[in-house]
């Protein structure tokens, strides 16, 4: 019984390390060394070619959802200015086109404030009076242009006085300007904890420096009040 036992081990044995003995046997052979070092080889560098482009793939996938998120806040705030330095002037001198008198520094003409914020529009005005000399004064005026009882209807019972009190400064002012020459200035809103959902329609209107009973230019902008 022990010695049938001894010799089935070692037939197991045997079996089982056939293989090993096999290919050890193979590998003193310098041209089956080769192939089997090139296989090994090739299988690392595919699994690093395959971690290698996974990497890339995800770091990839980071820097485009960085570069999203970093637009859409600049898309966001850059509407928002605090002071007239020469990149917003510049990016206004970008929206006058031929014969244009007033821009507005807003995409859409919209604005949209949450409550309690404060915000600057900023807008530009060009002198295009033909035939005169000299520099004019030309003044402007912001406010509400809805009618009143679409105002309250729209905004749960405001008033045109009370939409007007967002306006902090200024109201009204006035810019002088040589012939062909621009000059910029901000409005700036404040809206209160508490104030209405819903969309003010405002206007910017510029005197005619050569007529004061008439309307050199004006332009509207939508204020959208979000929570």
């Amino acid at each position: 019984m022990g010695e049938h036992y001894a010799e089935d081990v070692g037939v197991e044995c045997s079996i089982h390390s056939f293989p090993i003995l096999f290919f050890a046997k193979l590998y003193k052979y310098p041209l089956i060394r080769l192939n089997i070092q090139k296989m090994v080889n090739k299988k690392g560098a595919m699994e690093l070619s395959m971690s290698t482009i996974v990497i890339l793939v995800l770091a990839m996938s980071m820097l485009i959802l960085g570069l999203v998120l970093v637009k859409s806040i600049f898309t966001g705030a850059k509407y928002n200015v605090d002071t007239m330095n020469t990149k917003v002037q510049n990016e206004i001198n970008k929206l006058f086109v031929e014969d244009e008198k007033l821009v507005v520094y807003l995409a859409n003409k919209k604005l949209d404030i949450k409550q309690g914020e404060d915000w600057g529009v900023a807008f530009a005005i060009k002198n295009l009076i033909q035939g005169v000399t000299g520099s004019k004064k030309f003044e402007y005026e912001v406010e509400v242009n809805m009618d009143s009882t679409e105002l309250k209807n729209n905004c749960g019972g405001l008033s045109i006085n009370e939409a007007e009190s967002y306006i902090k400064s200024p109201k009204s002012s006035s810019l002088t300007l040589l012939p062909g020459a621009t000059d910029y200035d901000i409005i700036r809103f404040s809206l209160p904890e508490g104030a209405p959902l819903c969309f003010i329609r405002y206007s910017i209107d510029v005197k005619d420096p050569t007529n004061p009973s008439s309307v050199y230019v004006s332009r509207n902008f939508d204020v959208n009040i979000k929570a």
